[in-house]
């Protein structure tokens, strides 16, 4: 096993999570938005996993992956506006926001959940920052990393369900580049072996 000092992935992942900690204490919100974007495999998932533990703020934080949006292999572009449209413009607002489970097993929506508008929000997932969802966030975040490393990552912790639609959901990854450019949108660019 690995310690984090000589993996250079969980180093990187390691110093984004003590900048965003950062970030967010020192904003004047008790309800502060965060969002990690990044391609499939670039280590949002771990690093919002983190973020969740470190919580710099009193109360808990509401934690959404979107892959728990997404209405199946095609639905880059829908389940990020599902999250705008249900979490993050009523969250803005101060109502409570809602989004419901998409069940991969079915393909088929499940169950809904709510989220509080006094709680803090961290929003991961491929897609989610754009002109709109970054106006509204607090901390915005582009995790970079190569095609080769994302690849084998995301391949070793999600195997042969994610290995036929590999090209699929990296063309709808890449149409969320050419027409958002979350990388230019972000509060903070962290690159990731």
């Amino acid at each position: 096993m690995h310690s984090r000092s000589d993996d250079p992935v969980a180093a990187a992942l390691e110093r984004a999570a003590t900048r965003i900690v950062a970030d967010v204490r020192s904003l004047d919100a008790v309800n502060p938005v965060v969002l990690l974007d990044g391609r499939s495999g670039a280590g949002k998932t771990t690093l919002a996993r983190m973020l969740v533990d470190r919580w710099p703020i009193a109360g808990r934080v509401q934690l959404i992956a979107l892959d728990s949006i997404y209405p199946g292999w095609d639905g880059l572009h829908d389940g990020v506006e599902r999250a705008l449209d249900g979490i993050l413009r009523r969250h803005g607002r101060g109502y409570i926001g809602s989004w419901t489970r998409w069940d991969w097993d079915r393909e088929a929506e499940a169950e809904s959940y709510a989220v509080d508008p006094s709680l803090g929000v961290i929003i991961e997932g491929s897609g989610i920052l754009t002109p709109s969802s970054s106006a509204i966030a607090d901390v915005s975040v582009w995790l970079e990393a190569s095609d080769h490393s994302r690849k084998a990552r995301a391949l070793h912790r999600d195997g042969d369900t994610y290995r036929p639609h590999w090209d699929r959901w990296a063309a709808q990854e890449r149409d969320h580049l050419e027409r958002h450019d979350p990388r230019a949108l972000a509060t903070r660019v962290f690159e990731i072996p």
